[in-house]
């Protein structure tokens, strides 16, 4: 005896709840073998519904290429900022930036995603404010798995939530992330300091180590900077000559070579050079002689000896 239809549709839709692509056709395809044999009446248009997502679902597949924003990455790193509506995305990154975004008491004030390019102590990090994600998201509610695909091509995200506001928000988005496949570092900031209870700016919330900052107050700031140039594994290091320091750094990956900083320097370099002379911390005395394989630190100076 089979189950009452309505009950039968309901079962369906939880199951496919969070299934895309191949993941979805496969499940659908579970379903129809599963089907009682009836092809008239209520089963027979459930039957009919499961095929004809099959063939839906075929083809949002064969165009997902179409289903994002492209963003063209400049400087160092790429950081998604994410958050539900009104957040306080606009607001966080005017202050970083300068880029005069559009900030209001309401929800969806930006409507695609807005890039900044900002310098952290010499290291350039591309901002890159989605619009609010809304549940569903990773379902194409609201345009989500669009903005989930310039979440998912960013380096890493910072996630901004208001402490004032429903914690349970908070969790709707970590939620959408996650359903969307997305695991790539994250950074929780809480924002509106300035009216939240709690001044600290750091933290623990809801198990996640936090900062706390307020756009409007300028409060955080400086943390966030500094947590977020750790994120980026990047580190500086200054070209040397004629025994001057430059003041423009080259930056590479923490625990670069001497091979790997010449070849930022300029390509011709890497083939170019026999040594080089390192003052900072990863030398034993200031000036030391060192080879190609030497490994490097933030903030050592290289002195490059071409062939």
């Amino acid at each position: 005896m089979p189950m009452p239809h309505r009950t039968q549709m309901q079962v369906i839709k939880r199951r496919l709840k969070g299934k895309d692509g191949s993941a979805r056709i496969s499940e659908l395809k579970l379903i129809l073998n599963e089907l009682p044999g009836i092809y008239q009446g209520p089963y027979g248009k459930i039957r009919a519904w499961v095929e004809d997502e099959i063939g839906r679902t075929n083809v949002r597949r064969s165009v997902k290429h179409t289903d994002s924003i492209a963003v063209r990455k400049e400087g160092h790193v790429q950081v998604a900022v994410v958050g539900m509506p009104n957040a306080g995305k606009s607001s966080l990154l005017r202050a970083l930036s300068g880029v005069q975004t559009a900030v209001g008491d309401y929800p969806f004030t930006t409507l695609r995603p807005v890039p900044a390019v900002v310098n952290i102590d010499g290291i350039f990090v591309q901002f890159v404010e989605v619009p609010g994600l809304i549940e569903g998201a990773h379902e194409d509610r609201g345009g989500g798995r669009a903005l989930l695909g310039v979440i998912r091509s960013a380096d890493f995200s910072i996630v901004l939530h208001d402490p004032n506001e429903n914690r349970a928000e908070l969790q709707s988005v970590l939620r959408e992330i996650e359903a969307a496949g997305i695991d790539k570092p994250c950074l929780l900031v809480l924002t509106k300091a300035d009216t939240a209870q709690s001044s600290n700016s750091t933290g623990i919330f809801d198990g996640w180590e936090t900062i706390r900052v307020s756009a409007k107050e300028g409060s955080g700031l400086d943390e966030l900077r500094q947590r977020i140039a750790a994120l980026t594994g990047l580190m500086r290091v200054f070209p040397r000559s004629e025994g001057k320091r430059a003041d423009t750094p080259i930056v590479v990956p923490h625990g670069a070579t001497v091979l790997e900083f010449a070849g930022a320097v300029h390509h011709d370099f890497a083939q170019k050079f026999r040594g080089a002379r390192v003052w900072g911390a990863s030398a034993r005395f200031p000036g030391q002689n060192v080879g190609h394989g030497h490994v490097l630190v933030e903030g050592d100076e290289v002195e490059l000896r071409r062939v």
